[in-house]
């Protein structure tokens, strides 16, 4: 060992003597990661020979003492040790890659080239689609986009030395901007033309034979919760209970009482109405879209008395009645604009009560040739916007003006001021809806943007109706959604429904005494804020409808 170090020394020794300072220069090992252009040394011929000696003494004691301390080391690894400029071409050639950086480019193309083999991307890619929720394609088809103008590129004129065109300033609009309101329908009857069906393509037969069918099953009415709870638990949602019926967002919704197949109704905010058979095969999964007004459509019924019949009323200030039997939507009702809600005052649905944003209330006789009121009231001098008539003493209608609920008698209503039956305090913000109890009207759900349900008791109509239950929810819904609304279950005098901005996504129960009874929940199929839900007259089902035009059903 001795001899070999001896050996190395002197070879060292013999190199540095006969290097030049470029030399000494390249021969010096570093990191190519921070690896510079070599600097070119300028040389004096007045240097001083002795500060070269002086300086080539202190190189070579500094290669020694590097020398030393890698006396413990491989014979291979001193010689490629001593051949530092060897390693330093070889790297050169790559890039300026050092050993250690290309070994962990292969390394990293070995692991890719691994995962590749086995599919792993491929799979990745597979599972993102499969845990992403996708809307449902059921129902209306979506609108294929026109194919865009592909226009020149633009040139800066500059840059191809031509003098800028001299552009004269336009003028300035002489009106005011006012922003676009498409047309209002024709007043008189329009018909019934399906605009997601070919031209000039009729009905569906079964349309009529549908909507024809009476519903001879009555109300059942189930006053043991424990059973009501079980029916609910029953109710399912699938894939195919899930269709787009209109284009935008939907205002209102709507069940057929006809029990053999369920077929809805749902208002959009453009004036369009859509008709869904659950599991028809006529147009686009059995849905049919009519466009009978221009604004949205903020409440719809079905006729009790004649199952042929849907009315809808819009903020156009049109209210129309879809004949399916006519094949035609007939003119009710018709001002200017600002309809908001109406109701049926008599059991066979020819009597109804409109309100207006103004507000102003309508009495409205549908057997009265035309499409004007029998009398105007002026109730609330802001706003109105919910009516609704007692079940079994029509003459009272409940009336949600800003921040009051009062309760009218329709014999004694005068122009101006006229006397209230009752009030129902306690609001502090404006009131989105407030209905009657479906079957005795004993009860008032009322709807507020102070983020409370509130249920009154309206059996004596006193002067002020008791505050029985108020309730904790949500109703910050924005611009974007339709506004909350809670709505009784026809079939359970004392259980309503409401949607939920919570997650994930849901629809509530709730009992008059603020006790949850069921949350409508499914992670697959309903993803989205169902804002308007509406319950079946005798069957259990619910449907609920979002801002993107889809209708979801629960049913068993």
């Amino acid at each position: 060992m001795a001899t070999r170090r001896i050996k190395r020394e002197a070879v060292v020794k013999l190199q540095v003597l006969e290097m030049t300072p470029v030399d000494i220069e390249g021969a010096v090992r570093r990191s190519s990661r921070n690896t510079l252009a070599p600097k070119r040394l300028k040389y004096s011929p007045e240097r001083n020979t002795e500060d070269e000696t002086q300086t080539k003494k202190r190189r070579t004691k500094t290669r020694n003492d590097k020398n030393s301390q890698n006396n413990r080391k491989d014979m291979k690894e001193e010689d490629s040790d001593v051949g530092n400029s060897d390693v330093e071409r070889t790297s050169a050639g790559n890039g300026g890659l050092s050993a250690y950086e290309l070994e962990r480019l292969e390394n990293i193309r070995q692991n890719q080239a691994f995962l590749s083999s086995i599919n792993l991307y491929q799979a990745t890619e597979e599972f993102k689609q499969l845990t992403r929720p996708k809307p449902s394609q059921r129902g209306l088809m979506r609108s294929q986009a026109a194919v865009k103008e592909v226009l020149p590129a633009r040139k800066s004129l500059r840059l191809q030395n031509k003098e800028a065109e001299i552009l004269t300033r336009p003028p300035e609009p002489s009106g005011t901007y006012e922003q676009y309101v498409p047309s209002k329908k024709p007043a008189g009857p329009l018909p019934m033309d399906p605009i997601n069906m070919e031209e000039g393509s009729k009905l569906p037969s079964q349309l009529l034979e549908l909507c024809s069918r009476d519903s001879k099953e009555e109300r059942k009415m189930e006053t043991h919760l424990e059973r009501y709870r079980s029916s609910l638990k029953n109710m399912k949602i699938t894939e195919d209970r899930v269709a787009k019926v209109v284009k935008d967002r939907i205002f209102s919704a709507a069940f057929h009482p006809c029990t053999s197949s369920l077929l809805m109704a749902a208002g959009d905010k453009w004036g369009k109405v859509g008709l869904w058979k659950l599991g028809g095969d006529w147009a686009d999964d059995g849905v049919l879209l009519f466009e009978p007004h221009t604004r949205p459509v903020g409440c719809m019924a079905f006729s009790r008395a004649h199952p042929t019949h849907l009315l809808s009323l819009s903020y156009d200030g049109s209210l129309r009645c879809m004949d399916v039997e006519k094949a035609v939507f007939d003119d009710v009702y018709d001002i200017d604009d600002g309809l908001k809600t109406f109701d049926f005052m008599s059991h066979d649905c020819s009597t109804l009560v409109v309100g207006n944003f103004y507000g102003e209330v309508a009495i409205v006789d549908r057997r009265t040739p035309g499409n004007s009121h029998e009398s105007l009231h002026s109730m609330d001098p802001k706003t109105l916007r919910c009516v609704s008539v007692h079940p079994l003493q029509r003459q009272y209608f409940a009336v949600a003006e800003s921040k009051v609920v009062s309760i009218y008698d329709s014999r004694c209503l005068k122009k101006t001021k006229s006397q209230t039956v009752s009030q129902l305090l306690g609001h502090s913000l404006s009131i989105s809806s407030a209905y009657f109890s479906p079957c005795t009207g004993n009860r008032v759900l009322t709807t507020c943007m102070d983020n409370r349900l509130r249920i009154y008791d309206t059996s004596a109509m006193t002067s002020t109706s008791p505050l029985l239950t108020s309730i904790s929810h949500d109703m910050h819904t924005g611009r974007w959604l339709t506004k909350l609304s809670a709505v009784w279950d026809p079939k359970q005098e004392d259980c309503f429904v409401v949607g939920s901005m919570a997650r994930p996504r849901k629809v509530n129960v709730f009992h008059e005494n603020g006790q949850s009874q069921h949350s409508f929940v499914d992670a697959e199929n309903l993803n989205t804020v169902l804002s308007v839900t509406a319950f079946h007259p005798t069957r259990n089902a619910l449907v609920g409808g979002n801002a993107s035009g889809r209708l979801h059903v629960f049913t068993d």
